[in-house]
C-alpha cells in the first residue's frame, strides 16, 4: 500500500461549474461518474503546480490563482492505495475547452450539481466550496460504496469556530 497525492479542481464561472463525465477511459475507477478535474502529482510538484498542469491537460484551460478549499483522505480508495486530495476552486481562467482524453466536459449549473451521478461523498463536501474557510474530510469506500465519512469545516474567522463535523 502507498499514498497517492492528487488534486481536484472545480472551475466556477457565471453560476456554473466545469465538470467531467468520466466515460472515455478503459478500467477507470470513476467510470460513469461526474467529477471535478484533477489528477496525480508529478514528482516535486506543489499542489498549485499539479492542479494548474492537470487543468491544462484535461480541459485546455489555463487557471490563475486557484484557491485551496479543502483536503480529503480516501483510505484504500482503489482497494489498495490511500489517496490524499487537495481540493481547489478556480474562478479565473483563459483558454478554450478541448476534447478531453479523460471524459466529456460540461458546464453544469451550480444548483444542478447534486443531481449528477457523483460519488456519494462528493455530496457532503461540494456545499463547502462556496463557504469562506477550509474543510478536511475522510471518506471510506469499499467496492464503490461509501461506508463512512467525516468532515471538519474550519471557518475563516476564529470567532465563528465550532466543531463543524458532518457524519
Amino acid at each position: 500500500m502507498s499514498a497517492i497525492l492528487a488534486t481536484l479542481c472545480y472551475v466556477k464561472h457565471e453560476g456554473r461549474t466545469l465538470m467531467i463525465h468520466r466515460v472515455k477511459k478503459e478500467n477507470d475507477i470513476h467510470e460513469g461518474k461526474w467529477n471535478g478535474l484533477g489528477g496525480k502529482f508529478d514528482p516535486g510538484e506543489t499542489p498549485e503546480q499539479c492542479v494548474t498542469r492537470e487543468m491544462s491537460e484535461e480541459s485546455g484551460l489555463s487557471i490563475r490563482r486557484p484557491c485551496l478549499k479543502g483536503f480529503l483522505t480516501f483510505p484504500e480508495f482503489d482497494g489498495e492505495n490511500d489517496w490524499y486530495v487537495f481540493v481547489f476552486v478556480a474562478r479565473e481562467f483563459t483558454g478554450e475547452l478541448i476534447d478531453s482524453p479523460e471524459g466529456r466536459l460540461a458546464w453544469i449549473k451550480d444548483n444542478a450539481l447534486l443531481d449528477l451521478n457523483l460519488w456519494e461523498g462528493d455530496r457532503h463536501f461540494l456545499p463547502f466550496l462556496e463557504k469562506e474557510g477550509f474543510f478536511s474530510g475522510r471518506f471510506l469506500y469499499r467496492d464503490g460504496k461509501l461506508l463512512e465519512h467525516e468532515i471538519c469545516f474550519h471557518p475563516s474567522k476564529e470567532s465563528d469556530s465550532h466543531d463543524g463535523t458532518d457524519g
